[in-house]
């Protein structure tokens, strides 16, 4: 749909008085979703051990999290408009609870991946329909004070999130290890689910359309073709039905967008608005969106297994390396609205070359440390890394944003946070078989070949970021 999300947020009696405490639960809930991004990389080592995990285990964990969660960002939304936002929100926060429960009480590494995909589609309820219900609850200044503070949560987590990882795993609460991760969800969810009747008014569009089931499928089968043989084809040998599912991938693809063409002609709303294909911003914006967030999965996913696996650190210890980046993220991050002001795509394109150079910087201190030298000489490589990161992450959005039509703000943001978890799970399922592919030869070798491999993606972000028109003053 065009329209601006403001449009979009519509209620049938008066905007209600803003409730303070409303945007906290909405902000409990964005922090359940992140946290549990970044918080599991620490876990990762020691599950693998409790669990007997192999490789592929790993990867389905981290992006099986981020496939389900992008095929369902497509009906979220739509689902929210239609049933009511504050029930998408408590539902998804009630699946992505129990999820999480049934993660920590997982007996084997089969039902954690199941539980893990679970998560997904609670996290992908969650999210769109926060930003629309900030949209009920505030307007004008205040709508822009409450997304301020969203945002800035959102970065205060992921910059934790690995450190917290390492604090729980340390305490080792009632010998739960690793399962503590996963169950310090259940009484915030919990909570969040209480409040959210008390505090949070409900809305519902007064448009409503159909969904889309079948094209719902065509992205789930075409997603699922290509992450699922990616993860597993290097373990299994690369049999033939590896070969026969990447080979659908593309099918599928083109079987969705056919039909979501078909649905616009017909006057009808799509799940992805195939105009919007057709504008140059919004395409470089997508791809550059996907190439900085396949590198940002993946690295943090090899980079905790040089440190636990290689180094033999423990999670504490890896989480406080882990700090030095979110330190440098926190930094830059701040500073990025206001470069983009002034800079615009160049900002993008700057903290690009910035990530990639950090890369390189760690690959020549792993080169030259091996698993056994002094960890601090990881730190010039980390800053770098977090700078980059700080430089890329929202501006990216706003400044694809910017240059588009405001009509079709709400469909770009959308597609930009579906094309961000498409990207994190095909960059776990490359990036993943290029370092557990060469442990063979060390776990110092394998991260650095990942390293090469993520700095050269990120130099094509760079590169497609200046494909990015310049914003109309």
């Amino acid at each position: 749909m065009t329209e601006t999300l403001a449009a979009r947020i519509t209620v049938a009696s008066d905007r209600p008085s803003p409730r303070p405490l409303g945007l906290a639960v909405l902000v409990m809930g964005t922090c359940l979703i992140v946290l549990d991004f970044f918080i599991v990389n620490v876990a990762l080592p020691s599950l693998q051990t409790d669990l007997h995990a192999g490789p592929a285990t790993l990867e389905w964990v981290v992006a099986g999290y981020a496939l389900t969660s992008a095929v369902f960002l497509l009906a979220a939304g739509r689902l929210g408009d239609r049933f009511g936002r504050r029930r998408m929100f408590s539902l998804g926060v009630a699946v992505f609870t129990a999820a999480s429960g049934l993660c920590g009480l997982a007996p084997n590494a089969s039902i954690l991946v199941a539980a893990r995909l679970l998560q997904g589609v609670g996290g992908a309820m969650i999210s769109p329909s926060v930003l629309a219900l900030i949209g009920v609850m505030y307007a004008g200044a205040a709508r822009a004070r409450a997304i301020g503070i969203y945002a800035t949560s959102m970065g205060l987590a992921a910059a934790s999130g690995q450190l917290l990882g390492g604090l729980l795993l340390h305490a080792n609460i009632a010998g739960l290890g690793w399962r503590t991760v996963f169950l310090i969800n259940v009484p915030i969810g919990a909570l969040a689910i209480a409040c959210s009747p008390r505090l949070i008014p409900e809305s519902r569009s007064p448009e409503t359309s159909p969904l889309d089931l079948a094209g719902l499928l065509l992205a789930t089968g075409s997603l699922t073709a290509l992450v699922l043989p990616l993860v597993d084809g290097r373990a299994a040998g690369w049999p033939w039905w590896t070969w026969a599912s990447l080979a659908a991938a593309p099918v599928l693809a083109t079987d969705f967008v056919l039909r979501q063409r078909s649905i616009s002609r017909r006057g009808g709303v799509p799940l992805l608005d195939p105009v919007l294909f057709t504008i140059r911003s919004f395409t470089a914006g997508m791809l550059t969106q996907f190439g900085f967030w396949a590198g940002q999965a993946s690295y943090f996913l090899v980079l905790a297994l040089y440190l636990q696996l290689g180094r033999h650190m423990s999670a504490l210890e890896s989480g406080a390396v882990f700090t030095i980046l979110a330190a440098a993220y926190l930094v830059s991050s701040m500073r990025a609205p206001a470069l983009v002001a002034r800079w615009g795509r160049n900002v993008i394109v700057g903290g690009a070359l910035a990530l990639a150079a950090g890369h390189l910087a760690l690959l020549a201190a792993v080169e030259a440390i091996g698993t056994h030298g002094v960890v601090l000489w990881l730190a010039p490589g980390l800053v770098l890394a977090g700078t980059g990161m700080g430089l890329c992450l929202a501006p990216i959005t706003a400044t694809v944003l910017a240059t588009l039509d405001p009509r079709r703000a709400g469909a770009v943001s959308g597609a930009l946070s579906t094309t961000q978890q498409v990207g994190n799970a095909v960059g776990v399922a490359v990036v993943g078989a290029v370092f557990f592919g060469s442990t063979h030869a060390g776990d110092a070798h394998a991260f650095a070949l990942s390293l090469i491999v993520l700095a050269l993606l990120l130099v094509s972000v760079a590169a497609s970021a200046r494909r990015i028109p310049l914003a109309q003053s």
